[in-house]
């Protein structure tokens, strides 16, 4: 069984993938190292297409604030859609290497969109797969909880110093949170919106991956 963990950042995939992994004992990824497999290949091998498939790391500067202050929160989330379909391919690879395995595995991340999943289910059937996306879109919220953010380097606090970026990236997280709604309710996937009860909601998606 392949376990697919899918949303925005800082929604608590990473959570739920290791108190996944804890209660199956099934070793997980997270979908960020298979981008960056990804991206050193086309760094290496195609580079002119590097910003085009990477645009979100294209258009990057050397802080939040920089990266907020040149393109709008809207476009940041539009980019990180469009860049996780870059590591897909990555993505199907490792699922189908493990499922012919014989082995069980969680991958956790943005890349984990409704539409790769959606496909993955009609390649290699849905029996093979579970799934759930966790959400935010509720900007207060999310400006209350990240300044307690317990994640080691959390690139939010580490790279943030503007009290107008951080209300930013909070837009930024419940635009592309909309996305991934509006996208797994095409396909009636399960979504978990994690503003309120994180604990609760995060026992919940325990609970649909596990049963």
């Amino acid at each position: 069984m392949i376990y697919l963990i899918g949303g925005p950042p800082k929604c608590g995939k990473t959570t739920l993938a290791k108190k996944l992994s804890k209660k199956l004992k099934v070793p997980f990824v997270s979908s960020d190292t298979l981008e960056v497999v990804a991206m050193e290949y086309v760094w290496k091998y195609a580079p002119d297409k590097f910003d085009a498939l990477y645009p979100h790391t294209a258009s990057k500067g050397k802080n939040n604030d920089e990266t907020y202050s040149k393109t709008s929160p809207k476009q940041i989330a539009k980019n990180y859609f469009k860049q996780a379909k870059a590591t897909h391919s990555a993505i199907d690879s490792f699922s189908i290497c493990e499922i012919s395995d014989g082995n069980d595995y969680i991958i956790e991340g943005y890349h984990i969109t409704p539409q790769l999943v959606a496909s993955l289910f009609k390649k290699y059937g849905k029996e093979n797969f579970k799934t759930v996306f966790l959400v935010k879109t509720d900007t207060t919220k999310f400006l209350q909880n990240i300044k307690n953010s317990s994640t080691p380097n959390d690139w939010i606090l580490a790279k943030t110093k503007n009290q107008e970026t951080f209300h930013k990236i909070a837009e930024m997280v419940s635009y592309l949170g909309q996305l991934y709604i509006n996208e797994a309710n095409k396909h009636s996937f399960q979504v978990l919106e994690t503003d309120n009860d994180f604990d609760i909601q995060i026992n919940q998606a325990l609970e649909i991956l596990s049963k």
